[in-house]
């Protein structure tokens, strides 16, 4: 496969010649350059903004979520007459939230950060930006095709928003959309949340076929498997896990819709009886199909939205710390484990659904195999910091705490991986807290650096720094006041999906029986509503810095300020159409940071050997 790269493909190198030629490229209108553009940089964007305003929502949602938790039935303040006004008195009864409402904001703040908010943000807008860039490339494989997987996910946005304003509301089923509650729920909601979900799939699977494409095909010469950054491995590791993992989810997503709009029953047993009468189906299918469908793409899901943000953390550190990354080989080993590893391991989510004890016996023990690689990754993280001499920027600080944050998240999953644990643990406000730590102050605090660490080669501005640290140290501190009561909230046994928290569930006391729920237990809601509502604060300085950066912020003048070794840093500032003035050529590893012997203390890939002197010969005198 090396021997491929060596031979850049004759029309790319015609494209990046062309993109410099005054008259073979002029500059597109702004629909072709900004609307409908093939270029990978502007997609690359287009997915960014549009997967923050995403994750933005996602966030009021969860806002809201936390108000009803912390004060059930209370009008929502501000904000309450607008949601009656929108959504009407059934499902906002004068500014309160109904549990039917509560359970749409669940079901759609799970789906809206993950598949609209947090895989396009780390996988397709950070990956369309720079893979190309990183390998060399002029652009994608098929640029048309990256345009068609952006449109999709649009689309499937936009049906998922007009969800809420249908007759009855969007989905209620929850992010998983388990049936046969998710086929005779009464709201249409739920079909306007398959068609969505199958366009965001379709989606995903154009963009994991863009990539895995552009990796294969278009390195540029000298670009060999194990001189690619590790951030590249990450994407196409990921890639794979989309191509592969994606598609039974897809024909899942298209039978339940069958089974609610042509009355099949692909999901829906025998007998089923709703509403205290029994349904009229044919039967005959297996709700338990529908998990099996759902979690062998949920769990390799966890590492589509966690691969890409180790990348991003790989990145920086090796370039904060100024020294190479420690264990590289390792690292790129043990993504690769964890990509076949991923597909093994789905059924820990099921460990209720009375599986026999061997089969849980195996998925045990997968799950505890799949931790070793991850364990390797961090490991590797934390020891490239050993004798770095560490720049304490935004990027960095960052990074720094994804690594403690990211480890609470690990560790916190294992007992979730022990069916004895799990019996008592699943579908607890623990769960909540682990995947979160994972997500949260995990991938998201990652795709906070990797945005103030690539945005001054987009824009040759850098954002500020001293706003960068307040949004830092506020989304740090308030993060863990968020997810690290709900541990405590778990293990004492508070459900999860409860639109008042548990209160009812807390005042039903048996005679004789302690309290269910503790006082203190239930009075942590306050806490994690402020901690939230903080949170919330904390990323005003963000939007405002990364606002008038684009325009005001304060200039690079250099295409490399970080002073980095990858090709990304070697393009001119921006990137034009075709990214590099002539075909780059590579000639050693992406971290050769501090090498001795070398002037300054990085040296790109692109930059040639250069020939050291020979040695003075010194002839012996004949005796």
């Amino acid at each position: 496969m090396d021997a491929i790269v060596e031979q850049f493909p004759p029309y790319r190198e015609r494209e990046a010649h062309a993109a410099h030629d005054g008259h073979a490229h002029h500059e597109p209108g702004f629909w072709r350059g900004c609307v409908f553009s093939t270029d990978h940089k502007v997609i690359g964007i287009q997915y960014g903004f549009t997967a923050l305003c995403f994750l933005l929502f996602g966030f009021f949602l969860m806002l809201m979520m936390r108000w009803q938790i912390a004060h059930p039935g209370q009008p929502v303040p501000v904000l309450g007459p607008l949601l009656e006004k929108m959504l009407g008195p059934t499902q906002a009864p004068k500014g309160a939230i109904s549990a039917e409402l509560y359970n749409s904001f669940g079901a759609m703040h799970g789906t809206i950060m993950i598949f609209l908010g947090v895989v396009p943000l780390a996988f397709a807008a950070f990956g369309n930006y720079v893979v190309p860039l990183m390998i060399g490339a002029p652009d994608m494989a098929f640029p048309r095709v990256n345009m068609a997987s952006y449109q999709a996910y649009v689309l499937g946005g936009i049906v998922m928003l007009v969800s809420f304003f249908i007759p009855g509301g969007a989905a209620q089923a929850g992010w998983t959309s388990y049936s046969p509650l998710a086929t005779s729920i009464p709201t249409d909601g739920q079909v306007f949340w398959l068609i969505g979900m199958i366009l965001l799939i379709t989606s995903s699977l154009l963009g994991a076929v863009n990539f895995i494409a552009t990796i294969i095909q278009l390195r540029a010469p000298g670009m060999t498997w194990l001189r690619l950054p590790f951030f590249v491995w990450a994407q196409f590791v990921t890639a794979f896990l989309l191509l592969l993992a994606f598609p039974p989810l897809e024909a899942a997503g298209i039978m339940q819709l069958m089974d609610r709009v042509a009355h099949t029953s692909f999901f829906l047993p025998t007998g089923l009886a709703a509403g205290g009468q029994l349904a009229h189906v044919s039967g005959g299918g297996s709700p338990l199909l529908w998990q099996h469908l759902f979690w062998f793409l949920g769990h390799p899901e966890v590492y589509v939205l966690i691969l890409p943000a180790m990348g991003i953390v790989c990145e920086i550190i090796a370039n904060n710390t100024r020294k190479p990354i420690w264990g590289y080989k390792s690292l790129v080993y043990s993504t690769l484990s964890i990509g076949f590893l991923s597909f093994i391991v789905w059924a820990h989510h099921m460990y209720l659904t009375g599986m026999g004890t061997k089969i849980a016996t195996f998925f045990q023990a997968t799950t505890l195999a799949i931790s070793i690689p991850s364990v390797i990754i961090l490991t590797c993280l934390l020891i490239s910091l050993w004798g770095g001499s560490i720049r304490f920027n935004t990027p960095m600080l960052f990074c720094l705490a994804f690594l403690p944050m990211f480890g609470i998240g690990g560790l916190t999953g294992l007992p979730l991986g022990l069916a004895p644990a799990d019996i008592y643990l699943h579908d607890t406000y623990y769960v909540i807290a682990h995947f979160h730590y994972v997500v949260a102050p995990g991938t998201i605090f990652a795709l906070f650096a990797g945005i103030y660490y690539w945005l001054p080669k987009m824009t040759g501005r850098r954002m500020n720094e001293f706003w960068g640290r307040v949004h830092f140290w506020g989304s740090f501190i308030f993060m863990n006041v968020v997810f690290m009561p709900m541990f405590a909230q778990g293990m004492e046994g508070m459900l999860r999906r409860m639109a008042d928290g548990g209160a009812n569930y807390s005042a039903a006391r048996v005679p004789g029986v302690p309290d269910t729920l503790p006082n203190d237990i239930m009075a942590l809601h306050t806490w994690i509503l402020w901690g939230a509502m903080c949170l919330g604060l904390a990323q005003i300085p963000f939007i405002i810095n990364l606002f008038w950066s684009l325009k005001h912020g304060e200039e690079t003048h250099s295409d490399n300020p970080w002073q980095a070794t990858t090709l990304d840093w070697q393009t001119p500032t921006p990137p034009p159409h075709g990214n590099f003035a002539q075909v780059p050529r590579v000639y050693r590893g992406p971290y050769e940071y501090s090498v001795p012997g070398h002037d300054t203390d990085f040296t790109p890939q692109n930059e040639p050997e250069i020939a050291k002197p020979a040695a003075p010969r010194i002839s012996t005198p004949a005796h």
